[in-house]
């Protein structure tokens, strides 16, 4: 029994690692996004908000609106960056929540009475 115990608390210890790997990783997530012409530069947090901002020189010689499309376009790019780190990261965490391979007799550790 003290195996069973052992190895219960050892797949429990693994997955709450796991968790908070994944919570700092979210933490890490920083979308950028840099217009071809470098006229605009944007990062964007785990969240999708604006954290920084850069407009080269070229921006002055340009009509406001289109600065602001520019910009709000930067930003949608720079949030699918993010986005896609962030998938990373909860597909690493759900990797490690799948269920574990079975033994020869299909049995993944016990059923629900087990403990």
């Amino acid at each position: 029994m003290s195996a069973e115990m052992d190895a219960l608390v050892a797949n429990a210890t693994s997955k709450l690692e796991a968790l908070e790997a994944a919570l700092y990783g979210l933490k890490q997530v920083r979308g950028q996004f840099t217009t071809d012409d470098g006229a605009v530069s944007v990062e964007v947090n785990s969240d999708g908000a604006l954290v920084g901002l850069s407009l080269s020189e070229a921006v002055t010689s340009m009509a406001p609106s289109d600065v602001g499309q520019l910009i709000i376009w930067a930003c949608r790019q720079a949030s699918e960056n993010a986005g896609a780190q962030r998938s990373k990261v909860v597909a690493t965490l759900n990797e490690s929540f799948a269920p574990a391979t079975s033994d020869a007799n299909g049995s993944v550790g016990g059923g629900p009475d087990s403990a």
